[in-house]
């Protein structure tokens, strides 16, 4: 079963490259969505399984509701209030909110920082 990430723009999908292995795809709906867009995401996505991750925004907000429709079964990922969008969201707390929806197979943990004795 493929696994398809919707996000905005592609500021956020290489933010979510870094953290999630080659085979989830991200896909970028580029602002707004008209029919056709909406039609060719519809067929790159297929049968897959949907998460939507979107800005906390008015236009992340229009752009989710439409996705709602199109997608019905899709999971729905939320960054903060506060946050620069799905760009501007700390890897910490993107990893957070992609292991609710249940993606933890497929995230790409950070190194962590060497414990230093002083």
């Amino acid at each position: 079963m493929s696994i398809t990430i919707v996000v905005e723009g592609k500021n956020d999908r290489s933010r979510l490259r870094r953290i999630l292995a080659p085979e989830v795809d991200i896909q970028c709906t580029f602002g707004t969505l008209n029919t056709l867009k909406l039609e060719t995401l519809r067929r790159k996505i297929g049968d897959g399984e949907v998460y939507l991750y979107l800005d906390n925004d008015s236009s992340g907000k229009k752009i989710r509701g439409i996705l709602r429709d199109a997608f019905p079964d899709a999971v729905h990922i939320y960054t903060r209030k506060g946050y620069a969008g799905v760009e501007g969201t700390p890897d910490e707390y993107s990893i957070t909110q992609l292991e609710k929806a249940g993606l933890e197979e497929f995230i790409i943990y950070p190194e962590p920082l060497p414990y230093l004795e002083s």
